[in-house]
């Protein structure tokens, strides 16, 4: 398995998995986002989620400040309970790692159990203290030193 970033011949994927809604058209707009590797003058990169040259999911990495980085999975549904996202996240946690990101976090829906445990899985700590998250959404927040 491997992380790489999207390309064009990709956006097919994209639209049949995770874009349903979205023209080609604003596809190729949100790859030429993705591939400046920065949004709001903070780090950002998207990478397809491969398994025997297939894209199975897709994973973020966010910078929040200097040292803290979210990541933030998403396998697509019939590629789950296999081991990608465990796989990826470390891949990706890696990259962070090796960017110089000190702290991981993760804002996970309070209801989302399989995300919960791969989290744990993985070493993210949490308080469980539910919050509202800017989306609307009850999250528990989860972190994990990249030392």
């Amino acid at each position: 398995m491997q992380l790489r970033n999207f390309t064009e011949k990709d956006l097919p994927t994209l639209q049949s998995y995770r874009y349903k809604n979205h023209s080609y058209t604003e596809l190729q707009l949100m790859l030429s986002d993705w591939s400046k590797k920065e949004i709001d003058n903070r780090y950002f990169e998207m990478f397809a989620i491969v398994h025997n040259e297939e894209i199975v999911g897709m994973i973020s990495l966010y910078e929040h400040s200097e040292h803290i980085i979210s990541c933030g999975p998403e396998i697509f549904e019939e590629y789950r309970g296999q081991g990608f996202g465990f796989q990826a996240m470390k891949l990706a946690l890696d990259i962070a790692k090796n960017k110089g990101y000190e702290v991981a976090s993760a804002q996970i829906k309070k209801d989302n159990v399989a995300s919960i445990a791969l989290h744990k899985k993985l070493g993210f700590e949490s308080d469980f203290y539910p919050y509202t998250n800017k989306k609307g959404n009850e999250v528990f927040v989860f972190i994990k030193a990249l030392k």
